[in-house]
């Protein structure tokens, strides 16, 4: 845990009591603040009141006693309309943080020259902040992860010499974090997300640029510019004087890293050089892995790490679990859990990645289906559709081989059995659903667990090594 000790002394009101909620009561009342935890959740505020905090109704607090408002980022800031919370915090000139902001403050008293890497994006940031965080490993370094990617940050170690704290940000986390300052921030792309929350794309993109624009001093802002809202981004960086290190997958860079026939190259002052190989690592398949692999490159670079601890650490990555996941091995036949695809740009880059695909896909339908994803049709040798989706999308493949399964359990056994008959040399059984998950299973894990286990369960099936 980290102990807040900036608010020592003084009455902090939490808001939200999930998991990080929860997390930012105990380290506030570890540094000495007084807590009062409120939720719209009677049952999270049970569980805060058990764990001995006091518990109240923001309602009809006095905000003249409190320091700051704690806002789990999960409850709206400003879209579609301030959560009446905030709407209290600021009649009451009393600031509104997130836990991400107390963790700053705690570095800038205690550690302010501890490691500390910053990514967001709107995709890729969990393969590029567990990436990162092998990497440092690797290093030697003593490596802290969290934030968006799962664990509370003021669950992790305090920052101190030695320590990098690898933390992933979402939206609505840098907009709750207004002291951000991290001593390498990575931005690894900009597309339309969540406009509920932001308003607009230049709002959503607003918030996203200031992850790397208040690096702290001598820090490094790492941008991938294969977009337009980055490209200016990283302009912008330019010309306001930060260190920024350009990113692109798609291009050649003069200045900046660039991804060329499977290697991460370094160019600068007109020298060139491959600083690492991609080939042939599984775990980064495909042009968007290639993007985070490259983004987490620049930041080891950043941070010191050698040329060969760097492609020691990509290469023995073990990927994410549920995200590309090399799940097993049966002769010329891969079984990959991509179950966190859960709608069809997520699923493009499964399909893109591999050429002869027995693909598992539906679940819960999303808006658009899977009409995007024609131009992969080519690559799929059989598709195996479940649930409610089974039918819209047999509709969608037309004449691409396929079955109705309905069952993940059935779609397994016919995929496998079917990829093995083929003779392919690279013959893929791909669970990528283009769909959520909730018509069958209660979120992804489960049900890429679930295609995890019967895919092992299948005779002859071995680990990927």
């Amino acid at each position: 845990m980290i102990p807040v000790t900036s608010f020592a002394g003084k009455t902090v009101a939490v808001f939200g009591l999930g998991g990080s909620g929860l997390a930012s009561c105990h380290a506030l009342r570890a540094g000495g603040a007084e807590v009062i935890a409120a939720d719209d959740n009677a049952e999270n505020v049970t569980k805060a009141a058990q764990a001995g905090f006091i518990t109240a109704d923001l309602r009809n607090a006095s905000w003249d006693n409190f320091a700051a408002l704690v806002l789990a980022p999960g409850v709206p800031l400003t879209h579609p309309v301030p959560h009446w919370s905030v709407l209290k915090a600021r009649e009451a000139g009393v600031e509104v943080i997130g836990d991400i902001e107390l963790f700053c403050r705690e570095r800038r008293r205690h550690a302010p020259n501890a490691p500390f890497v910053a990514i967001t994006g709107t995709n890729g940031k969990s393969t590029t902040t567990a990436l990162i965080a092998h990497l440092t490993k690797v290093a030697g370094y003593d490596t802290q992860m969290g934030g968006n990617i799962g664990t509370a940050i003021l669950s992790l170690e305090p920052p101190r010499t030695g320590r990098v704290h690898v933390i992933e940000m979402s939206s609505y986390q840098i907009d709750l974090t207004p002291s951000l300052d991290p001593s390498v921030g990575i931005l690894l792309n900009v597309s339309e997300d969540h406009i509920d929350r932001h308003g607009t794309i230049e709002h959503y993109a607003e918030v996203k640029e200031r992850l790397v624009a208040n690096v702290q001093a001598g820090g490094t802002s790492i941008v991938g510019v294969d977009d337009g809202w980055c490209r200016d981004i990283a302009d912008r960086l330019d010309r306001a004087g930060k260190n920024v290190v350009r990113i692109s997958v798609k291009n050649p860079l003069a200045s900046g890293i660039h991804v060329e026939h499977g290697g991460i190259v370094r160019t600068a002052g007109g020298a060139r050089s491959e600083i690492a190989k991609l080939g042939g690592i599984g775990s980064l398949r495909g042009l968007h892995n290639a993007q985070n692999a490259a983004c987490a490159a620049a930041a080891a670079l950043a941070m010191g790490i050698s040329l060969d601890v760097l492609q020691n650490g990509l290469r023995s990555f073990p990927g994410l679990a549920h995200r590309m996941e090399q799940v097993g091995r049966r002769g010329n036949v891969l079984f990959v859990n991509d179950s966190k695809g859960t709608n069809a740009d997520a699923t493009a880059h499964a399909l893109s990645s591999f050429a002869d695909i027995f693909w598992i896909a539906g679940g819960k339908p999303k808006a658009g289906g899977i009409t995007s994803l024609t131009g992969f049709f080519p690559r799929i040798r059989k598709a195996y559709l479940i649930g409610e989706a089974a039918q819209e999308f047999s509709g969608t493949l037309g004449a691409v081989a396929h079955e109705i399964s309905q069952t993940l359990d059935v779609a397994v056994e016919h995929a496998a059995r079917d990829a093995e008959a083929s003779g392919l040399a690279d013959a893929v059984v791909l669970l990528s659903p283009a769909c959520a998950s909730f018509d069958q299973y209660r979120n992804f894990e489960i049900r890429g667990t679930r295609f995890r286990d019967l895919v092992q369960a299948l005779p002859g099936v071995k680990p990927v090594v």
